[in-house]
């Protein structure tokens, strides 16, 4: 796995364990990063339009900032997704208020 895709996958890691931390267990989530590995398990939950409970759970928590869809739309990440796959995280976090968080 090359330097930006583990970078990655660690980074989706922590996105489950942060929401443990915070009593969420999200057991689908982990089993896609264990089947289909960080990238592609983002690839597969950015395919649809719809927002995942999962993503919503992390709004209820505050944690949107620990996100699969956070993760995705940074720079360092950008050459692992397509224009739509990061254009879609975006309007998802776009939706729950993230970047209204960040100012």
């Amino acid at each position: 796995m090359p330097d930006l895709e583990l970078d990655f996958q660690r980074g989706m890691m922590s996105v489950y364990e942060t929401a443990r931390q915070h009593g969420y267990i999200a057991s689908y989530f982990k089993q896609m990063l264990d089947r289909h590995g960080g990238v592609e398990a983002a690839k597969r939950l950015l395919a649809g339009e719809v927002i995942q409970s999962g993503l919503m759970r992390l709004w209820e928590l505050k944690l949107l900032n620990h996100s699969m869809e956070a993760l995705v739309i940074q720079e360092r990440f950008r050459s692992l997704f397509t224009d739509d796959e990061v254009a879609e995280a975006r309007r998802r976090l776009d939706e729950l208020g993230y970047f209204k968080q960040m100012r």
